[in-house]
């Protein structure tokens, strides 16, 4: 999710906010093919999901637009996962295909073997950990992937699936009398008071962040570029084809499964690279369950990781501010040619249109490329800033840093988050600490990342 550095006073703050003042591509979109035809599977990696497989399957059966094939891809659970699956979707009707593995294999492979194995239009990804909390959730996100053939990934909004969504999502009695029944402690996950605690602090820190980047940096992104840098892959609708053809039928004979940390951020850099585009719909809303806060620094050390080996293997798209002379003289060549119409009139409408190809991309980078260029410098300069102010014991300019940092991210925040303000607030400040106490995480990243590449030259990446 957070692969772009959280920093009010960076440049991708900068570029966000130019987007929503100067609006989106006004061009009405005329989709080649209707949405309402696309054949779409429902693939759900799971691995010890006892205490979430059932209300994610319940999220599925109220689903508006109704799926081909719901196939669950059991990666060695050792827990309940598949027996409550199977037995929950035999009571509410839901016709379900369980495949089982006898060892975890990873999420990278069940993606790749369900986009060769299967013939549907959209491979749609939901963790088993995640629900949709919008009954709408697959039908609008089919809808936006179709609006142009240059659409490769749909993904909704997603916040922390902390208790209160929990129980809201167990309130049909069918759901709510087999969760009983069963014996199944859905509301806190190993509900001891110490790990309902923490999880209570990462759903407050993860609410604030998650509003944050997607009500305002993404949505900025979104209106400026028609796109985001990767989906958000708890829940997200991809282009079947394109997942094989561009993604693992290109990369695997070179990197097999070991893509980066986290799959989706490789997932939407190829896509970038290629041409295509990743979404993000702001009206539909998907929740997803939360590590426990000791368990943070690693999923932070996963994502950070995992943007600076995109970044190492698609060079083409972070160069993309030193082709702006290119991109310069590329646009006055279209204008003139246009003027003298040699340019082909295209039958199919479509906002944000690139050309396809990584050839594109070399010559004269990807618009998105401005925000994964600023997106890595950010993330290297920020926590070397404060290690060295620490170092040097320059507490005053960093107690200054700080607090305008943390002031102007809460003033944000609190503005954005119309009708919870107070809460916003409250948490907002809670959690500042944890904020600042990962971003040391990063220096840790930075130099695994460079003794991988540049000493041991480890490129064994897979989540």
């Amino acid at each position: 999710m957070a692969a772009i550095p959280f920093l009010v006073f960076g440049p991708t703050t900068i570029l966000s906010a130019a987007g929503l003042l100067l609006g989106k591509d006004k061009s009405v979109p005329k989709p080649a093919k209707d949405w309402r035809d696309a054949t779409v599977d429902v693939v759900i990696p799971a691995l010890n999901e006892e205490q979430t497989i059932v209300l994610c399957l319940a999220s599925i059966a109220k689903q508006t637009f109704k799926s081909t094939r719901v196939i669950l891809i059991d990666d060695g659970s050792v827990d309940r996962t598949v027996e409550l699956a199977d037995s929950f979707s035999k009571e509410i009707g839901l016709e379900l295909l369980i495949i089982k593995r006898a060892h975890p294999i990873g999420k990278t492979p069940t993606l790749k073997r369900q986009s060769r194995e299967f013939d549907s239009d959209v491979e749609f990804i939901l963790d088993a950990d995640t629900i949709l909390e919008s009954e709408n959730y697959i039908e609008r996100v089919v809808q936006e992937l179709y609006q142009g053939a240059g659409i490769a990934s749909a993904c909704g909004t997603v916040l922390p699936l902390n208790p209160k969504s929990r129980l809201q999502a167990s309130q049909n009695p069918m759901t709510k009398q087999f969760l009983r029944e069963h014996h199944v402690d859905f509301v806190y996950p190993h509900g001891v008071p110490l790990s309902r605690l923490q999880h209570l602090l990462t759903d407050w820190y993860r609410e604030v962040l998650y509003f944050y980047l997607q009500k305002f940096i993404y949505l900025g992104e979104m209106t400026f570029f028609g796109g985001i840098v990767n989906p958000v892959g708890c829940a997200v609708a991809y282009r079947r084809n394109v997942l094989k053809d561009v993604v693992f039928d290109k990369y695997e004979p070179v990197l097999g499964d070991d893509l980066t940390n986290s799959e989706d951020i490789f997932i939407g850099f190829t896509f970038l690279d290629n041409g295509y585009r990743n979404i993000q719909v702001m009206d539909v809303y998907a929740r997803s369950q939360e590590p426990a806060i000791l368990t943070l620094p690693r999923q932070q050390y996963l994502w950070s990781s995992a943007f600076l080996q995109s970044c190492f293997y698609f060079k083409d798209l972070v160069k993309t501010p030193f082709r702006v002379f290119k991109q310069y003289k590329k646009s006055q060549f279209m204008k003139s040619a246009e003027g003298q119409k040699v340019i082909e009139k295209r039958e199919f409408i479509e906002t944000y249109r690139q050309s396809f190809g990584p050839q594109i991309t070399k010559q004269y980078g990807r618009p998105l490329g401005w925000i994964i260029f600023f997106g890595l410098i950010e993330k290297i300069t920020f926590p070397f800033i404060l290690m060295v102010m620490l170092l040097l014991r320059l507490w005053e300019p960093l107690f200054i840093t700080i607090a305008a940092e943390s002031t102007l991210t809460i003033c944000i925040l609190v503005y954005l988050a119309k009708g919870h303000r107070l809460e916003y607030l409250f948490k907002a400040i809670v959690t500042t600490p944890i904020r600042y106490a990962l971003v040391f995480v990063d220096v840790f990243t930075i130099f695994k990342f460079l003794l991988d590449v540049f000493i041991f030259k480890n490129r064994g990446w897979r989540k």
